[in-house]
């Protein structure tokens, strides 16, 4: 029988996987956390998949509170209830985490104020229970990669929004779960990729909405950022479990910081869509020797000796349906300075973050000089940020794009407004890290991306960040 071309490149991702072809386009099961080929699995949405409903511009009835069960409360977990507390209209009722010590950090943060979550603690599946609570709206989850789709899952079929820290999931079909129960249940699940509210890349956001790029043309983003001893550190992550991610994959494992607010800017998923994407990677020149000299002295360490870890650089180049191109760089071991890039180019002007302070160009002239940069924030800063960023930047979580992107969506849910991120965008932007797996295990390779707004993209809406007391509900 003759091959198709989706088959065919779905033969040659998985020779030597030991995934068939109809798994491969299917979706195959979550393996265990942290088993090697966990990503290489992803379901193409064929062009008869229906949505049941577009929760893109979907606005879920208003809540005259917001009540909150965090899950998950380690260095972002514990930080949430810190900003959460001093939002107006919101209630924290639950806290969630398997260590006790953990659970007594938070509680001594919210010590003075109204909140007085119950406790959830001790069980591997103590997270269920504040799930089952019936006076939560929404669940905040911090826990580790590979709980984020279950828990938020779980959420949604127990009738609350779901609110998850990068990435969404860990396999393909975990991405198509989130989407479709999202859309089924009508409930929210949004990526809390809070570089989108970080203040240049709203500036720019602002600019590209009013045509002063002129056409986006390009766009780059990356996660540089030197975690070596973060990845490496007993007590970093519970169980090491981010060192385990970057010991059984491939790829791209983060590109989500950079890559959503470019995506934000080109209006993907709003308009564009991404097509497809090739990924090259480095090998890897630190991981593996810093875990062979570490297991030789400690014996917490001998099950990551020999192991085989990510490539240290990975370069992943993707391509959107009108034409536009974007690079996406994922770097946590070498010595370069930290950097998301954040560059944006269009046929009128450009700009880039990174090294900063933020540049603007406009035209052929160059970046522009300090004043005419003042003049461009003056006139073109959301009112968004004019209302609220000096509050943020005094709360703090990043500079204030964490206490900014939590009020937000806080506002949102209190005016029964659409949130700025939904299901799709969260889908596929973890989809970019996930594919990125399959084109490096491919020699690089191009990956065909699926579409998980099942053609609605063409008629999305593109993210509206007028202040919500300033939108009609």
């Amino acid at each position: 029988m003759k091959s198709t071309r989706r088959e065919f490149l779905a033969q040659t991702a998985l020779a030597g996987t030991g995934l068939s072809v109809a798994s491969f386009l299917r979706g195959a099961p979550a393996p265990a956390p942290g088993a090697p080929g966990a990503a290489v699995s992803p379901r193409v949405a064929s062009a008869s998949r229906r949505q049941a409903f577009n929760m893109c511009g979907y606005a879920a009835p208003r809540l005259e509170k917001v009540r909150i069960g965090v899950i998950g409360l380690g260095s972002r977990g514990a930080s949430a209830p810190a900003r959460h507390r001093v939002i107006d209209g919101v209630e924290i009722k639950a806290i969630c985490d398997i260590r006790p010590e953990r659970i007594a950090v938070v509680l001594k943060g919210l010590e003075g104020t109204p909140h007085k979550p119950a406790v959830y603690t001790g069980s591997d599946d103590a997270w269920k229970k504040v799930c089952e609570r019936d006076d939560i709206d929404v669940i905040y989850n911090c826990t580790p990669w590979h709980l984020h789709a279950p828990i938020s899952i779980y959420a949604m079929e127990h009738g609350k929004h779901a609110f998850s820290e990068i990435p969404a999931a860990v396999t393909m079909e975990e991405c198509w779960q989130l989407v479709e129960t999202s859309e089924r249940t009508k409930r929210h699940y949004m990526m809390l990729e809070n570089c989108c509210y970080d203040f240049f890349e709203l500036l720019t956001l602002n600019l590209a909405q009013q045509g002063f790029f002129g056409e986006i043309v390009h766009g780059e983003g990356a996660y540089i950022h030197n975690l070596m001893q973060l990845n490496f550190g007993k007590n970093s992550y519970q169980g090491m479990w981010r060192l385990k991610q970057n010991a059984a994959r491939d790829g791209n494992l983060y590109p989500m910081h950079g890559l959503g607010p470019i995506a934000q800017i080109m209006n993907i998923n709003r308009g564009d869509r991404l097509d497809y994407l090739v990924s090259v990677q480095s090998n890897d020149f630190q991981m593996g020797k810093r875990a062979d000299a570490l297991a030789a002295k400690d014996p917490d360490f001998a099950p990551f000796a020999g192991k085989k870890f990510r490539g240290n650089a990975n370069t992943t180049t993707l391509r959107t349906e009108l034409g536009r191109t974007l690079m996406v760089q994922h770097d946590v071991t070498s010595t370069r300075p930290y950097s998301r890039i954040h560059t944006v180019v269009g046929t009128e002007g450009s700009a880039q973050k990174w090294p900063e302070p933020g540049r603007i160009a406009s035209h052929h002239s160059g970046w522009l000089p300090a004043n005419e940069m003042k003049a461009l924030e003056d006139k073109y800063t959301f009112a968004l940020v004019k209302e609220i960023g000096a509050t943020a930047k005094k709360i703090g979580g990043h500079g204030g794009m964490d206490f900014l992107m939590d009020w937000r969506w806080v506002s949102l849910l209190r005016h029964g407004l659409p949130l700025d991120m939904d299901v799709y965008d969260a889908a596929a932007w973890t989809a970019v890290g996930l594919l990125s797996e399959v084109s490096v295990a491919n020699r690089s390779n191009s990956v065909d991306f699926p579409d998980f707004t099942a053609g609605s993209y063409k008629k999305n809406k593109p993210v509206n960040l007028t202040p919500a007391s300033q939108q009609k509900s």
